[in-house]
């Protein structure tokens, strides 16, 4: 469900279906399998698009001939507006009517799906992009709430399971179903995919779903959803600008002030509404604060490596788009085979020690990506890294939930469920922006060292140096040949591990200090540090 570019599902998207449930009367039994077809078909189109996104960058990127900036927002534009928006998209579901919106948001997502696979160039694509996250703010929350709206209590525990099993496998076979169609077709195939799927389930909502909405439901807060995306825009627009500017340039340093400014804007506004879509009084639970404080640092660094893994994967190692879609699929198989287990440690040891335990084993499996070179056997490089990162992933996912759940009154569950999934799509956003300017520059020092060690001429090292910004995608300029052009294509390669390393490095400490804010804030008893608000 995010394409950050990440293969695992943000927390609390089955807290949400069960916070949906407690104003409903339940769909007439012969609609209830037709509901379920036509939320997983819905959550089908964001899991896949969210995966095979990230496998078809590397692609992307070369055939639009962009640097990795362009790549972070071919990522970004949809991550910024599914961040911002997703709790407005949920809050105008239970407004104005679950099914409309989610019909809605398919068909929003549909369209932009045909303008990401017609784009001319990369301005058109983080456009279409954009307004597919859009899109996804609309269907995402509104077909989890339709499925709490339409089960009853007895039928809903099964109800769930298929969705997240459907969702798992989704999730799983995303990746290597959007390698093939990147291999065989284009990278645009796997836009136009979602296209039929959005149809079905549209036609299916229409004749079977029935309308559903929150008795209580407040006004929307519209502004609050301007002022995010505002905010992030900015931050996202000066940190990804960092790979080609320094911190000085007015082109940086400016759209972090505007971020900085409007994200400010945006706290005291939620501060004072009389509706906030975030409301702050939720955080004065430390169990709350420390649960999002974790899910921000973890999948931060869960969605940096996830960004800058098929680069490698792709562009150095030199494995096919499918070959490194099949690569991910350990990571995706053992979340979804272990997560009725590691659900069930909740029970017998409470939260908070998987959530120190989870996240430093995720760390192990990012210091494991950073170990291989160039080449080398699947099974001995990167598998056990990929193997590594789903048990610690498996480990962490349900223990959040429970204590995000667990940490304000059942009243306040659903928003706060919203809450740290926009928390986890947020970070992503981040990471990408981040780790994209900090792996740049590393590229860039890489290339000045190796080049200098080889005594280049100036030229060529000029050359070289002006290759920096496109990352993985940096190529020997023409004039150089025979064995000297085999002897600089290394240095790149060599120079892109380097740079890989020391991202797997920094995002395996991201996870470390998500464990510490674990330990340092989750009680040892669920519910320990709830909110009353």
């Amino acid at each position: 469900m995010a394409p950050i570019p990440s293969f695992v599902r943000p927390p609390c998207d089955e807290g949400i279906i069960r916070t949906a449930a407690r104003e409903s009367r339940g769909a007439p039994p012969a609609a209830r399998p037709w509901v379920l077809a036509a939320t997983i078909l819905g959550s089908s189109i964001a899991f896949i698009d969210g995966s095979v996104v990230g496998i078809a960058l590397p692609v992307m990127q070369a055939e639009l001939g962009t640097t990795v900036r362009g790549a972070q927002w071919i990522a970004n534009g949809y991550l910024l507006m599914l961040g911002a928006l997703i709790l407005v998209g949920g809050a105008a579901a239970d407004r104005f009517g679950r099914r409309r919106v989610f019909v809605a948001g398919l068909a929003l997502f549909a369209v932009a799906s045909v303008g990401c696979g017609l784009a001319p160039n990369v301005g058109t694509l983080v456009a279409m992009r954009a307004l597919q996250g859009i899109g996804g703010a609309m269907l995402v929350p509104s077909s989890l709430a339709i499925i709490g709206a339409s089960f009853p209590e007895n039928e809903r525990g099964r109800a769930i399971g298929t969705w997240a099993g459907f969702s798992a496998l989704t999730t799983a076979l995303g990746p290597v179903l959007g390698g093939w169609l990147v291999d065989a077709w284009s990278w645009r195939a796997i836009f136009f995919i979602n296209v039929p799927l959005a149809l079905s389930a549209i036609v299916v909502s229409r004749a079977h779903v029935p309308e559903s909405r929150a008795d209580e439901a407040g006004a929307v807060d519209w502004r609050g959803g301007l002022l995010a995306i505002g905010g992030l825009a900015g931050l996202a627009y000066g940190l990804t600008a960092a790979s080609e500017h320094a911190f000085t340039d007015p082109a940086v340093w400016g759209p972090l002030a505007f971020g900085g400014l409007v994200s400010a804007a945006f706290l005291a506004h939620e501060a004072r509404a009389a509706e906030p879509m975030m409301p702050l009084r939720l955080f004065r639970s430390r169990a709350f604060s420390g649960a999002n404080g974790m899910t921000l640092l973890l999948y931060f660094a869960l969605g940096g490596a996830l960004f800058f893994l098929p680069f490698n994967l792709i562009r150095v190692q030199g494995y096919s788009a499918a070959l490194a879609g099949a690569a991910l699929l350990p990571f995706s198989l053992i979340m979804g085979g272990l997560s009725r287990w590691s659900g069930s440690l909740v029970e017998r040891y409470g939260a908070r020690k998987p959530l120190v335990v989870g996240p430093s084993i995720v760390a192990g499996g990012l210091v494991l990506l950073a170990v291989p070179g160039i080449g080398g056997s699947y099974w001995t490089t990167f598998f056990p890294a990929t193997l590594v990162l789903g048990f610690g992933m498996t480990l962490s996912v349900a223990p959040l939930t429970t204590t995000v759940m667990s940490a304000v009154d059942e009243s306040h569950a659903g928003i706060a469920s919203g809450i740290n999934n926009a928390v986890a799509r947020v970070a992503g956003l981040l990471a990408v922006a981040i780790l994209g300017a900090i792996a740049v520059g590393a590229f860039g020092a890489a290339i000045d060292e190796r080049s200098a060690a080889l005594e280049m001429p100036a030229e060529q090292r000029e050359a070289l140096e002006a290759q920096a910004s496109k990352l993985a995608e940096a190529a020997v300029p023409p004039a150089i040949t025979g064995a000297e052009r085999d002897c600089i294509a290394r240095v790149l390669d060599e120079s892109f591990i380097a740079s890989f390393r020391i991202v797997m490095l920094i995002a395996a400490g991201f996870a470390l200090a998500s464990s510490a804010c674990a330990w340092a804030t989750i009680g040892r008893r669920s519910g320990e540090g709830r909110s009353g608000v």
